[in-house]
């Protein structure tokens, strides 16, 4: 699987120019819609990839590819959402704790334990909300309903699946394997030209590992909590 995610990005004819585009929109991020339009075109990869087509999609339809994006970027911002919620709450109770209690040493050693355990808890949930978000992302594009993307019907075949675990920590390794390459490059200085273009063709070759896994679970396809409809073509 690792091998043939490294490889999608480059089975087309076009994907010279579809890592250039792609590179060169993450280069001008800083202007928020390239990144929609970016993440759009991964999601037209998971679609692609979900119906069995082992070729990269174009840069076209830029109107579809910045919904698409948006659509998204909403889903991983909801989830997002969670330990952002955890982190204000735990600030709260550190404020109340050091109002009730002043400056003694009890209430000191409180406050030093609800910091603890509120980063290992934000640190537990993120890495959980990491690991969902992808998959709700496939639940919407398998079903073409925004509201799959939350429904624990549509998730809980795939976040107990070995095969998408497999997927994607396949996808989190080529992240990590592209992090290493942008930062030997910054030893010679052209890692910033090319991290947007590396990174790019990380996330490509990511949704091929995350749609190929999932297009092998047959738990998704055939089981009783499988979606009623397949994504468009």
């Amino acid at each position: 699987m690792f091998q043939e995610a490294l490889n999608y990005p480059r089975n087309s004819d076009s994907a010279v120019k579809n890592i250039a585009i792609g590179g060169l929109l993450l280069f001008v991020s800083f202007l928020v819609v390239p990144t929609f339009l970016v993440l759009g075109y991964v999601v037209r990869t998971l679609r692609q990839v979900l119906g069995g087509v082992e070729e990269p999609p174009e840069f076209d339809d830029w109107g579809e590819m910045l919904v698409d994006g948006l659509k998204a970027f909403a889903i991983g911002f909801v989830y997002a959402l969670l330990p952002t919620v955890i982190a204000i709450v735990a600030l709260f109770a550190t404020g109340v704790t050091a109002g009730i209690g002043g400056s003694n040493g009890g209430t000191g050693l409180a406050i030093g334990l609800i910091a603890v355990v509120t980063a290992l808890l934000v640190a537990a949930v993120s890495l959980l909300v990491a690991y969902v978000i992808p998959a709700a992302v496939v639940a919407w594009v398998r079903t073409d309903r925004l509201g799959a993307a939350f429904s624990p019907a549509e998730l809980r075949p795939m976040a107990f699946s070995r095969t998408y675990a497999t997927g994607w920590l396949v996808a989190v390794g080529i992240g990590l394997l592209s992090g290493i390459v942008i930062g030997l490059l910054n030893v010679v200085v052209i890692g910033a030209i090319l991290a947007p273009f590396i990174t790019f063709y990380a996330n490509v070759a990511g949704a091929h590992a995350i749609g190929s896994a999932v297009r092998e679970m047959p738990a998704v396809e055939e089981g009783p909590d499988a979606p009623a409809s397949q994504p468009a073509a």
